[in-house]
């Protein structure tokens, strides 16, 4: 089975630079519009997890990292909306989904939280590969919490894909070679897979907007 693995870090739905404005949706459709096996989106405000299947077209299986400050998530995307680009998850929230195409049964998930605000997702697809989201806290915690998801990374075939904030070279052995210099990843364990890649800055242009501050990242796995 050849799968299309795809990675995205959304930015809360946020352009370079952050306007008032969001474009979670235009986001959500562009990533999803050439019909991805397998899309692993990061930095998703809690209130878009319910939509995430009808912008896509695909199954959604979510795990909330950040629970959201405001008294629920739809408060807090009503008061987010006063300036996205300056408040981001402070209301919101923020999680991470794997969107899988209707093409490939699902016969397991899991969630493991790796520390108070971040947690790991495993999908296991009939037939196919664990696909492993992660989302790693930048800075001095990244390296720990990366060790911790490669230990729940286990499996004959898996695919560890998401924003890790860590930049190769770092230890993963039996893993495919990591995209060079990037802190976005798709990661290969028990399969071939083509090298990883990143969009050109025009793939992610919309209206002359540049949407989000990463790149998505995919490589075809099998």
């Amino acid at each position: 089975m050849s799968l299309l693995v795809r990675t995205w870090n959304v930015f809360h739905g946020n352009t370079v630079p952050p306007q008032r404005r969001a474009f979670l949706r235009e986001m959500v459709e562009l990533a999803a519009a050439d019909g991805p096996d397998v899309l692993c989106l990061q930095e998703v405000p809690v209130w878009a997890l319910a939509r995430l299947e009808q912008w896509s077209g695909m199954r959604a299986f979510p795990a909330v990292g950040l629970q959201p400050r405001a008294l629920n998530a739809e408060v807090g995307r009503l008061v987010t909306d006063l300036h996205h680009g300056i408040l981001r998850s402070a209301f919101t929230g923020e999680g991470i989904v794997t969107l899988v195409s209707p093409r490939h049964p699902v016969v397991d998930e899991r969630r493991t939280r790796i520390a108070p605000e971040r947690v790991v997702l495993a999908v296991a697809l009939e037939d196919g590969p664990i696909v492993v989201n992660v989302h790693l806290t930048g800075g001095a915690p990244a390296a720990g919490q990366f060790r911790s998801a490669v230990a729940l990374a286990e499996g004959d075939r898996v695919v560890l894909a998401g924003d890790l904030n860590l930049r190769p070279p770092y230890a993963l052995e039996g893993f495919s070679e990591p995209l060079a210099g990037s802190i976005d990843q798709v990661l290969v364990h028990g399969m071939p897979s083509t090298p990883p890649v990143a969009w050109p800055v025009e793939r992610r242009l919309v209206d002359g907007r540049l949407l989000s501050d990463h790149a998505p990242v995919e490589a075809t796995v099998g």
